[in-house]
Order: structure tokens, then sequence, then C-alpha cells
């Protein structure tokens, strides 16, 4: 990535975006009939699909899991051999998708309202099919709309969006080129309403003059998602209305 210019003198970034724009995300729900629900979305070129089975239900033999005050919310990450150019094979399991499970259910475990639902489990299986930066990000969208599609009450929608800083400015939803090029980069869930943080995690070191500035631009950018998949939640609802003659 040696004197790749990530930005320009203009203030335009590789893929022609402004700093703080972000790419063209398309979402869609109720994608697969047999779970509880379902979420497909395309923030760029990074495409991740979603499955959640939520109706609550008893954890059934695996009793010594239950949780007598709470529902269980139990994140599986995955991401298909094809989703990268490299031919590297990862195996079912390995350290980067643990990693991406932990995040996700420490996400969730802050958005849902699990004490609603005592002795119950959550599952949310997150699969990446094509991944071209904010892989995060992504996948916190997409459960979040299987989440709201199956049901489950979530105090909020939470949205996600990574953020760096390249050249004295700050970025929003960094693609794989930016993300390569190394620097200072963070992922950012939200919870839009409140403003309550469910995750933050930074991957370099950033000088507290300028964490300010990045934290803000991530902030946005997640505030500008939630309004384009609180717009996808509506279109579906209507829809869904129109099939059921209401």
């Amino acid at each position: 990535m040696a004197g790749l210019e990530l930005l320009s003198d203009q203030g335009y970034r590789v893929d022609g975006r402004r700093a703080r724009e972000l790419r063209k995300i398309q979402a869609r729900m109720g994608v697969f009939a047999q779970a509880d629900g379902s979420a497909y979305i395309e923030q760029g070129n990074t495409k991740a699909l979603a499955v959640v089975y939520g109706v609550p239900r008893g954890i059934g033999g695996v009793r010594s899991r239950a949780l007598p005050d709470r529902a269980l919310v139990n994140c599986q990450y995955s991401s298909a051999t094809f989703s990268t150019g490299e031919r590297k094979r990862r195996p079912h399991g390995d350290r980067k998708s643990c990693e991406m499970g932990l995040q996700l259910r420490q996400t969730f475990e802050a958005a849902i309202l699990t004490q609603l639902h005592p002795r119950s489990q959550i599952d949310i299986y997150v699969q990446v099919l094509q991944a071209d930066g904010g892989t995060y990000a992504a996948c916190v969208n997409a459960a979040t709309l299987a989440v709201l599609d199956a049901g489950i009450p979530m105090r909020d929608f939470v949205c996600a969006c990574s953020a760096g800083f390249v050249e004295g400015t700050a970025l929003a939803d960094l693609s794989h080129v930016e993300e390569a090029a190394g620097g200072p980069q963070l992922a950012l869930a939200l919870l839009p309403a409140s403003g309550q943080i469910a995750l933050l995690e930074m991957d370099a070191r950033l000088h507290e003059d300028h964490l300010e500035q990045v934290l803000e631009a991530a902030a946005q950018a997640a505030r500008d998602v939630h309004t384009l998949l609180d717009h996808v939640v509506r279109q579906h609802v209507r829809e869904a209305s129109i099939l059921l003659g209401d």
C-alpha cells in the first residue's frame, strides 16, 4: 500500500467518497422462511447474512447453561471461504471467528431485553459472504435487522460503523483498502436513541487529541446507518401488512 493516496487534496477518498460519507447500503429482511428472523445486508462490497432463532424456548438438555433471570445470547460468526481474495482456508471456530462471535454477543447483550425471557436462549448466526472492510459493522447491522425480524424486544436499534484517521482527518466506514493501509481504526456499535455505546474497539494507538474527532465520525455514521435501517424495517412492515391484507 506504499505510496497510495488515501485522501486527496480535494478531500476525496480512493473510492470517491468524502471523509464522512457512507458506502451504499442495501438490506432485506425475512430472507429465510425457516428461521425466526433473518436479514441480508450489503455495505459497499461487504455482504453479510444473519439468521436468528429467537422465539423464547427452553434450552433443553443444556440446563447448566440456562440463566434463571434472563435469556442466554449465543452468537456465532463465520466467513465463506470465497469471501476474500486469500486462498487460505480458515477452520471453523478459528481465533478470529471466536473473537468476532464474542464481540457480537457483547453487543447484543447490551441491546436485547434479555430479562423478559429467563431460562431461554437466543441464537444469532452471522456469515460474511464477501469482505471488503467494515466486517464487524456489517455483521451487527445485519443481525439487528434479523433480531427485529424475529420479533425479539430490544432497547433500541444497535447500529455499527468503523472509522479511521488519515492525514489529520477522520474517515467513516472504512473500505478494505483503507483498513489494509494501517493506521488508527476503531469499530463502534451504538444505540442511537440513547447514545449508549454497546461496543467500542480500537486496534492501534491514537493520540487523545484526535480520539473525539474519530469517535464522533463513527457515531454520526452509526446514526446515518440507523436512518437507513429504520427505513428498511418500515418498508418490510408495510410489505408484510399488504400480504396479510391489513
